[in-house]
């Protein structure tokens, strides 16, 4: 892994939240949690209630007799969950320890791609990996008895995030734009700022609120097991439907890729124009892409969140879903 590589993971990462008043931290750099820590955790709460009980055992086997390790830096609190849904958060913590797994948590398919099998492998170099490989190789360890214990664990952490992952959409397209990191936004008034000089990175930007910054608002002053309760009661009467649709890596992945065509980026108020693909490596690349988005002074408030708030929750939904959907297949 070089350090392009994983500083372009890092910036894809980047956690900017908003706290429950007025006080924004999307304003400042912090560290990087797709989905932020309440949607990854609020995913394995939903996945906890719709896995069969042998799956719920042999989950918390796995994860019992080879915890995380507690010396590893942990960014989420991890106060009063248990150790499905803390695992949730945990292969974000490893980039510092194995960067060879950063670009296993997106799949950059070029916005308004159209559905092929030939543009998904493209899309995923086998040098590197994305997150379908990983989530396919993931899933072959965990479903091995043969597997080390230690690895199987960890196998079965990664299928958790994973999934998360893949039903963000912004994890799933690039306008050469990594992932919409490279896009500039004001939100509620917040307005982006230039952090990195060299990789002209900016925040607040698009993929950050989707990540944290919208949950936050959304969530409120609920906490994230009454909010991940709030989605499965909200989306009870399509659960069916997404259970007998059965498990289909490669179809979650393009319906993450439309949604961010036709809802991340549609709704903005101001139009991005989709950009001819190229190979970037920050957001200085393609004459200066963020800059140039920069200058299109998109300012995001309640008319946008209102529109893609159904969105944003059902895609959090059916992760949940499709998580016990998955573990369900594996230990019937």
């Amino acid at each position: 892994m070089n350090f392009v590589r994983l500083s372009r993971w890092m910036g894809r990462r980047i956690l900017l939240g908003v706290t429950a008043g007025a006080i924004f931290f999307l304003l400042f750099p912090a560290q990087a949690w797709p989905w932020g820590c309440e949607g990854h955790q609020a995913v394995a709460m939903i996945a906890e209630k719709h896995m069969n009980a042998h799956a719920l055992e042999m989950a918390n086997k796995l994860l019992q007799a080879s915890p995380i390790d507690p010396t590893l830096p942990r960014y989420c609190p991890n106060v009063g969950l248990d150790l499905f849904v803390d695992s949730a958060t945990w292969p974000d913590d490893l980039r510092k320890v194995r960067p060879e797994a950063s670009p296993w948590h997106y799949i950059d398919i070029p916005r308004n791609a159209p559905r092929s099998q030939s543009i998904l492998e493209e899309s995923c170099p086998a040098a590197t990996g994305c997150v379908v490989s990983a989530l396919e190789q993931q899933t072959v360890l965990l479903r091995n008895e043969n597997t080390d214990p230690r690895v199987r664990a960890d196998a079965l952490r990664f299928v958790i995030h994973f999934v998360g992952d893949l039903h963000q959409p912004l994890h799933c397209v690039s306008n050469n734009d990594e992932g919409s990191n490279c896009v500039p936004v004001d939100f509620f008034g917040n307005s982006p700022v230039e952090r990195n000089l060299e990789f002209e990175t900016y925040s607040p930007n698009l993929h950050a609120i989707w990540d944290s910054g919208i949950i936050q608002r959304l969530k409120g002053q609920e906490s994230v097991s009454q909010w991940a309760a709030s989605l499965d009661q909200q989306f009870h009467a399509e659960e069916d439907g997404w259970e007998k649709a059965g498990v289909n890596i490669d179809d979650w992945v393009w319906e993450s890729h439309d949604l961010a065509d036709s809802v991340v980026y549609a709704k903005l108020p101001v139009a991005i124009p989709v950009e001819k693909p190229l190979e970037v490596k920050s957001c200085a690349d393609d004459h200066h892409v963020s800059t140039r988005l920069f200058a299109l002074h998109e300012q995001v408030g309640q008319q946008y969140v209102d529109a893609v708030a159904p969105t944003l929750e059902e895609q959090v939904a059916k992760g949940g879903i499709r998580l016990a959907m998955l573990l369900n297949e594996i230990w019937p």
